[in-house]
């Protein structure tokens, strides 16, 4: 299961699971929208591997799995 992470690695931006607008590689390295664009373009900066939109996770499914809370900003 996704761990669903709470921010973007590398700006901070909180990223909601019910939410898209998040990209993942493999490893669920996590980044915005804006950083996947400008800086990224598409790579994850910590593996190599392609970054692709990650899916949301339904209110309900949250209540039952719930995203992590976990922040991996590094500032």
């Amino acid at each position: 299961m996704l761990e669903m992470r709470p921010d973007c690695e590398s700006c901070g931006k909180d990223l909601a699971a019910s939410e898209s607008g998040a990209h993942i590689c493999s490893f669920e390295c996590t980044f915005c929208d804006d950083c996947n664009t400008t800086m990224h373009k598409g790579t994850c900066p910590n593996c190599g591997g392609i970054l692709l939109p990650r899916p949301t996770r339904s209110m309900a499914l949250l209540e039952k799995f719930p995203a992590s809370t976990e922040r991996k900003y590094k500032g």
